[in-house]
């Protein structure tokens, strides 16, 4: 009998901190961002950068939240360095003159308690245009090592890269039309 008291006041004392909002770190060993572009129109390139950082506040009983991104674009990586070394020059990235990207996310959408999109906007090469990720999962945990909360999922979509400058080869080499992929999980401070 006390074990289920036990229990219970266990499963009551989670219950209640995930009601809560909180704030919340960007694990980068569980955050990923990465692009997908047809290539001739033959096959999917894929991309991603392997430096980001990062916060979210987010309260499910509010249905609110806010989150902040930051991508070093030098740390793009195709898996092919002369590639790479293309995608960081003045023709894509533009590296040299704008370092990172930042996606600032204020509007949250729910189902449930399930994050179905968050919507802000996307800041690359000194343009910022609005963009809206969809929640294809949406999850929170108890971590057993952090012992803390871990939020996140994956989401993802289509933006125009030209509304950014990036319209080295268009259309032939590469549509205008570009999949954004951002799979992240955020620890509970």
């Amino acid at each position: 009998m006390n074990r289920l008291i036990a229990a219970a006041a266990c499963a009551a004392t989670l219950a209640s901190a995930q009601a809560e909002g909180g704030n919340y770190a960007i694990d980068p060993t569980h955050t990923f961002v990465s692009v997908e572009v047809m290539h001739f129109g033959t096959s999917t390139q894929r991309v991603r950068f392997d430096r980001k950082e990062g916060r979210v506040q987010f309260d499910r009983t509010s249905r609110s939240g806010r989150v902040e991104i930051t991508i070093d674009m030098a740390s793009v990586n195709s898996g092919v360095a002369p590639f790479d070394s293309h995608l960081r020059s003045k023709d894509i990235l533009d590296v040299a003159e704008h370092p990172t990207a930042t996606f600032v996310g204020s509007r949250f959408s729910f189902v449930g308690d399930r994050v179905t999109e968050v919507a802000g906007t996307l800041t690359m090469r000194g343009k910022t245009h609005p963009v809206a990720l969809k929640a294809t999962r949406f999850n929170c945990y108890l971590n057993p090592i952090f012992k803390r909360e871990v939020c996140g999922g994956d989401f993802e979509a289509v933006i125009q890269r030209s509304l950014w400058g990036v319209d080295d080869g268009l259309p032939a080499v590469a549509p205008d039309n570009v999949r954004l992929l951002v799979q992240v999980e955020a620890i509970k401070q």
